[in-house]
């Protein structure tokens, strides 16, 4: 039987794991060992999100070996902002899972299957936003918005934010089918079925994917691991502290922007040798 090269799928989250804005570049090295960055997102004529210009060949490399797709928390709006190196992605996960774009354009008939699997799989997003605004506090809240009527999330001063707030949030969200993440200056409280791994699923059937390569830093990004066949999480963000890991998952020690060229580097690595042995 004559065997074939995998028809591969990469999937990573993007805000720090890939890009990193300025207050995450500080996760990286001292100033004088930086490398030099290219800017991938403009916002208010301010630039605001960064990758190593090493991290940017990298990645147009990888989206000519593999299908590349972006699975991001950030709302189709928020990931239209960025412009990242090589050609527009055929697919790309928006909100969590909630939106799936292709060719750049919202495919509704998908998000409006997620919102028939929240109305069964969860509580309202209404009483998640009444509990955020009666428990936070005016002291630390800096905004609180609500994404694409998907799920809601805070930006807080983390200096003032009280040790446990998060984790008793959690616990009262875990119940109610809603989980709690903090990333950076942003805690998420997003409904359960609302998920990466979800959306990307869809992607694989639709693209005919045999092998799907994934990379995140935040709890939010677990579930779209564990549905790869190999997946790679930065030495930073709530997975690396937490120590979480799985069989099939490199947790790399790389902390900061280079981490996002690492990830990149050994997907190239690992596609290379997989398309060798096919």
């Amino acid at each position: 039987m004559t065997s074939r090269t995998p028809r591969t799928l990469v999937a990573s989250d993007l805000d720090r794991t890939l890009i990193y804005s300025t207050a995450a570049l500080a996760l990286s090295m001292p100033d004088e060992h930086a490398p030099r960055l290219l800017c991938v997102e403009v916002h208010e004529a301010k630039p605001l999100s960064y990758l190593t210009e090493t991290a940017a060949e990298l990645l147009v490399e990888l989206a000519d070996a593999t299908q590349f797709v972006p699975a991001t928390t950030r709302t189709r709006k928020q990931y239209r902002r960025i412009s990242l190196p090589g050609p527009q992605p055929r697919f790309a996960i928006c909100a969590n899972g909630g939106h799936l774009l292709v060719d750049g354009r919202t495919d509704h008939d998908w998000n409006a299957e997620m919102r028939r699997r929240l109305a069964d799989g969860s509580v309202p997003l209404e009483e998640i936003r009444a509990h955020l605004a009666a428990t936070a506090d005016p002291l630390w809240l800096r905004k609180e918005r609500i994404a694409e009527d998907l799920f809601a999330y805070l930006v807080v001063d983390r200096e003032r934010l009280p040790v446990g707030w998060v984790k008793e949030l959690a616990a009262w969200a875990e119940p109610r089918g809603w989980t709690v993440s903090l990333q950076g200056r942003k805690i998420y409280a997003v409904p359960k079925p609302l998920s990466k791994s979800a959306a990307l699923a869809e992607v694989v059937r639709r693209s005919g994917a045999d092998q799907v390569f994934a990379a995140g830093d935040s709890l939010l990004d677990a579930d779209l691991l564990m549905a790869a066949d190999a997946g790679w999480r930065p030495g930073h963000g709530e997975l690396a502290d937490s120590g979480w890991t799985a069989p099939h998952v490199t947790g790399l020690a790389t902390a900061g922007v280079a981490a996002g060229e690492e990830i990149l580097r050994r997907m190239l690595v690992r596609a290379a040798a997989d398309g060798l042995a096919a």
